[in-house]
């Protein structure tokens, strides 16, 4: 089961970097829940809708914008992700690049929530993982 998780979230990073929605939440639970602790609109989203503005209004800001998976750990219907968030702010010359972890919870071959931590190891330690 670990590594089908593992396959289910690759694709939401995939299809995000694409900008393809539909895939993003093609493996995604309808009562789907994904709580961010920074940003201008931190806090918790629900459902596609909820998550797909968050999204879009995130991205919005940027002039390119992709999430690059680094590695990927596993713990029961968990799996953790560090990523690496990479954006040129609009009329920036520069590329931000920004080092996070991602808990995702996986039930039935479904995402069912998705947390960010600003702190890769912060996510790894909520799972009883240390890299």
């Amino acid at each position: 089961m670990s590594r089908e998780n593992v396959e289910i979230v690759r694709r939401v990073y995939e299809a995000l970097n694409r900008g393809d929605w539909d895939a993003v939440f093609q493996d995604v639970h309808p009562d789907f829940e994904m709580t961010t602790q920074r940003g201008p609109n931190a806090g918790t989203h629900q459902g596609r809708e909820g998550v797909q503005r968050f999204g879009e209004d995130y991205i919005e800001a940027f002039d390119n914008f992709t999430v690059e998976p680094e590695s990927f750990h596993t713990s029961g219907d968990q799996v953790v992700v560090l990523v690496k968030r990479r954006g040129r702010p609009k009329g920036g010359s520069v590329d931000m690049v920004i080092r996070n972890g991602d808990l995702f919870t996986v039930r039935d071959s479904k995402i069912v929530s998705m947390r960010t931590f600003p702190d890769p190891e912060k996510a790894l330690e909520v799972v009883g993982l240390r890299e």
